[in-house]
């Protein structure tokens, strides 16, 4: 049974925010009001760096108006001089540091103090920082040692690399049961099944602060071939599709067939860029197939989440077959051929 601890004697229920699901977000909590307890700052931050993005997963702290969810570079940013290990982990006083001098400068908010520490993830690499931010100098009185900081990132780094892994398993036992979410024509996940993958990774990507592009395709001509070669070819014209969008998605990108003539892709850890590469192969492959289509992409933000992504990337792909249809109007009026009037003009 979920939430128990086998045992002898009466089964012991684990508190809910102690589950695997949702370990490493309590964790991120409870280290930002541990530290805001013990060395207040204008703001603490367990954040994500993630293709040049430094994303704010749990926030502590009102002097700066910023809630979990915002997204900064990093390339300048103070935590990037922290982490390469050319600033301190602590500097009471930016000024005293000149890398930190500048990147505070530039910054949208006045910062004066900043204390930050890595977290490293189960492979190695950087997964982002636990950080601190204050607009004036911090007093001896109010620094945390970098002992202290250290540990609580171990900590998290720890409870990390087990949610990862629960989430791993939590995953592959959904795509097994994901069987009866199928389409029956092409084998891929049905509407039903979108949406549920969805609103279950909605709350995951929030909480790890991933990233995923999103891709939303419509079949051009699919009418024109069920009218005049009959649904039988209709429903052949639509496997070709999947199975040359398959033919192009990775394992860890989730495919669905949403209804008709549209289909779906989540490619996740995919960068906006990395998605239009995905876009512009699987148009080839549609293409190698016999078969024409309108693409539209977006990226996943914590702010937006999927459903602003699903409905960025159906804009797109609406704007994209307006455009496709316009275009081939003005080739069939521009290729029509002219009459020639009774006076031979």
């Amino acid at each position: 049974m979920a939430g128990v601890v086998a045992g002898s004697g009466a089964p012991t229920r684990v508190a809910g925010h102690l589950m695997p699901e949702r370990a490493f977000d309590t964790a991120c909590a409870m280290v930002v009001d541990y530290l805001a307890e013990i060395a207040p700052m204008g703001m603490w931050a367990v954040t994500r760096i993630v293709d040049g993005r430094q994303v704010l997963l749990t926030v502590r702290g009102d002097a700066y108006g910023i809630d979990a969810g915002a997204e900064f570079p990093y390339e300048d940013s103070l935590c990037r001089w922290m982490v390469s290990g050319e600033a301190p982990r602590i500097a009471p006083d930016v000024a005293d540091v000149p890398r930190y001098a500048v990147a505070a400068a530039e910054a949208p908010v006045t910062i004066n103090a900043y204390v930050g520490t890595p977290i490293v993830d189960p492979d190695g690499l950087l997964f982002g920082t636990v950080c601190g931010f204050d607009p004036h100098p911090l007093a001896p009185r109010d620094q945390p040692g970098q002992a202290l900081l250290d540990l609580l990132s171990s900590l998290l780094a720890a409870v990390l690399q087990s949610d990862i892994a629960a989430t791993a398993v939590t995953r592959e036992l959904e795509r097994a049961r994901a069987e009866a979410d199928r389409d029956v024509l092409t084998g891929l996940l049905n509407r039903r099944g979108w949406d549920r993958y969805l609103e279950r990774e909605e709350e995951r990507f929030r909480r790890f602060g991933d990233q995923a592009t999103v891709v939303v395709l419509d079949l051009d001509r699919l009418k024109v071939v069920n009218d005049t070669l009959g649904h039988d070819a209709g429903d052949r014209h639509i496997r070709r599709a999947a199975n040359a969008l398959a033919g192009v998605v990775r394992s860890s990108d989730v495919l669905a067939r949403l209804g008709g003539d549209e289909f779906g892709i989540i490619a996740v850890g995919a960068t906006e860029e990395q998605g239009l590469r995905l876009v512009e192969r699987a148009s080839g492959a549609l293409a190698a197939a016999g078969v024409e289509g309108s693409f539209g992409h977006a990226p996943y933000s914590v702010v937006a989440g999927f459903p602003g992504a699903v409905q960025a990337a159906d804009r797109a792909m609406y704007e994209e077959k307006q455009a496709r249809r316009a275009n081939a109007a003005r080739v069939r009026v521009g290729g029509a051929p002219r009459h020639r009037r009774p006076d031979g003009h």
